[in-house]
């Protein structure tokens, strides 16, 4: 059998990579390298120059040309402060030479500043100190100086192309990248001097690209900015590897967003990773879990978060990330209702923490350098959310309307189980209307005695009096505070709606009728049985069944949950437990106590 020949090695395009590491690295350049294009070879570069940058990032090296890493680092380098100065948004007349020549002398003299990479071109011993366009007005009436004329790495091309954007959404901001890139150098040459690492490229992946990442919602994206800056992030192996965290995890209570500093991921896919932990500790997903199970919640909010980050188009999804485009539109709440009907395949998908683990935390982690936990983030996130939606920009690209409506609502939380339970009775145990009568002592004015005046009096025919049913469990695992609570709120509405009395029912392995109760009396009148399950349906039967109970009238069901299926065939509620749930989908609506 013949060998199969060893791949050759191509110095020049791995002096090519090498170089372009190298910028990749350096956080002035961190942000604008996540959006451009890795160089390419190809003959649209022209003959003497050593590359080219169009306006989408897109960098075309020379085909055969060979260099140094250094070399094609400060070519690299050249090229993308083109774009952060915003070269290319200025369209210049072809040709404008003097302009080209302003442009790279406004170039090399910011890239002499920086002593990175070796230069490709003989520089001056000085440059002006004249801005650009100055520059080149001046230039273009008394010609280009011998010493400027060839200051760029295009030849005697120009060395931005302005290209039209090819991409998905809105095209990168150049100059708010380099800014975001200023500031994250700045901080970088203080941990320098400090000792905290050795060089501004010393690290190559880890925390400087999540702290990129972060910092970029604060500088470059409104929507999320004013919550970035509320959130701490916590980068430790042993906390990652303790707590099985294969990415991120987030606690919302603490405002910390937990990461795995061994994992690899570019830059893009950090600033998604951000976003999607953020929005799990905005919208408060591990509070509303409710009676749920945690992890397929979990799952539930990951599928929505992530169809919402990729139509808004921030960053880039890892790989292997929860993705359904069938699912687009759907809430949290609808999405964990279908995922529950295929348990099998969806407790084998892995969220950002891994297989079968959410990354909503429901407690911090303990870490090196902890603080004193912070209160009331239910407002900071409120607040960052809402003013980040007053402040987001269209030219961002449009918010998908599921997140909108989550961000709004932030602002108006939901009711609390008793004014839930109260609007209910408003609507299905409407109250006794008044009426005038003769019939009893007359009311008199003392301005016109002589004027004999109806009072107001109530019926007093117990078929024409409001009532409802109410189908008690009194099993043994019922609790007592959840009952007296319950009661509390029910004898409270009834005698508000004029209810003297209603119909009840106790129900645990059977069903007893207590007829009609005083509102008052009912909560006195349980006896926890304690005799096994729950069976509530003979209870329901038994109300809908009874002549003396009225064919419109409403049932109220009260239980922990631990019951069998019951079908209801009139207007009804549950009460149950906050943390509990029913062992099926309830048709009417459903009031958890807190």
């Amino acid at each position: 059998m013949p060998k199969r020949k060893k791949a050759q090695r191509d110095p020049a395009w791995e002096a090519i990579q090498a170089g372009w590491a190298t910028v990749s690295r350096h956080p002035l350049f961190a942000p604008m390298t996540d959006w451009t294009h890795s160089p390419i070879r190809d003959d649209a570069c022209p003959a003497d120059a050593w590359a080219v940058i169009d306006s989408n990032g897109e960098i075309r090296t020379h085909r055969t040309r060979r260099a140094t890493p250094d070399e094609w680092t400060w070519v690299f380098a050249h090229l993308l402060i083109h774009l952060g100065l915003g070269h290319a948004d200025r369209k210049l007349p072809d040709p404008d030479q003097p302009a080209s020549a302003a442009y790279d002398v406004a170039v090399n003299r910011y890239l002499q500043s920086l002593k990175l990479g070796t230069p490709v071109v003989d520089l001056p011993p000085s440059f002006p100190s004249m801005e650009e366009d100055a520059l080149a007005r001046l230039w273009r009436r008394s010609g280009v100086p011998v010493e400027y004329s060839d200051q760029g790495v295009a030849g005697h091309h120009p060395d931005v192309r302005t290209a039209r954007w090819n991409g998905w959404g809105q095209p990168p901001n150049w100059n708010e990248l380099f800014a975001a890139g200023l500031s994250a150098a700045a901080a970088a040459a203080v941990d320098v001097a400090g000792g905290a690492r050795s060089s501004l490229t010393a690290h190559s992946g880890g925390r400087d690209k999540w702290d990129l990442a972060l910092g970029w919602f604060v500088s470059s994206y409104p929507l999320l900015g004013a919550l970035a800056a509320s959130m701490t992030i916590v980068a430790e192996v042993e906390v990652a590897r303790g707590w099985d965290i294969q990415v991120a995890a987030v606690n919302a209570a603490a405002g910390e967003i937990y990461v795995n500093p061994l994992i690899s991921l570019t830059l893009s896919e950090w600033r998604f990773v951000m976003a999607h932990e953020m929005l799990h500790a905005a919208l408060r997903h591990g509070e509303r879990v409710g009676g749920r199970d945690p992890y397929l919640w979990n799952v539930a909010a990951d599928l929505v978060i992530n169809g919402w980050l990729l139509e808004m188009g921030v960053g880039t999804m890892p790989e292997g990330t929860l993705h359904d485009p069938a699912l687009k539109g759907m809430s949290a709440e609808e999405v964990y209702d279908r995922i529950t009907t295929d348990l099998r395949r969806y407790r084998k998908l892995a969220t950002l923490r891994g297989t079968g683990l959410g990354d909503v935390l429901g407690h911090p982690l303990p870490h090196t350098g902890e603080g004193a936990r912070g209160a009331g983030l239910d407002d900071i996130y409120r607040r960052a959310l809402s003013t980040g939606l007053a402040y987001h920009d269209s030219s961002r690209g449009s918010l998908p309307a599921g997140l909108v409506e989550e961000i709004r609502a932030l602002d108006h939380p939901p009711l609390a189980w008793d004014a839930q339970l109260a609007r209910w009775f408003e609507e299905h145990v409407p109250a006794v209307d008044k009426r005038r009568t003769y019939a009893r002592a007359s009311r008199r004015q003392s301005g016109t005695p002589d004027i004999p005046r109806p009072g107001w009096v109530r019926p007093v025919e117990l078929e024409r009096l409001p009532t409802y049913g109410v189908v008690l469990d009194t099993s043994g695992s019922m609790d007592r505070g959840l009952l007296g609570k319950a009661l509390g709120a029910i004898a409270s509405y009834s005698r508000a709606r004029d209810v003297p009395a209603a119909r009840v029912v106790y129900c645990d392995a059977a069903a007893y009728d207590a007829g009609y109760l005083p509102v008052d009396e009912i909560a006195g009148s349980i006896q926890v049985r304690g005799r096994g399950g729950t069976v509530l349906q003979p209870g329901v039967d038994l109300l809908e069944r009874a002549k003396d109970f009225p064919a419109d009238g409403p049932i109220l069901l009260i239980t922990d949950g631990e019951c069998d299926v019951v079908r209801v065939r009139r207007e009804h509620a549950w009460l149950i437990p906050r943390s509990a749930s029913l062992p099926f989908v309830a048709k009417g609506p459903v009031f958890r106590v807190e």
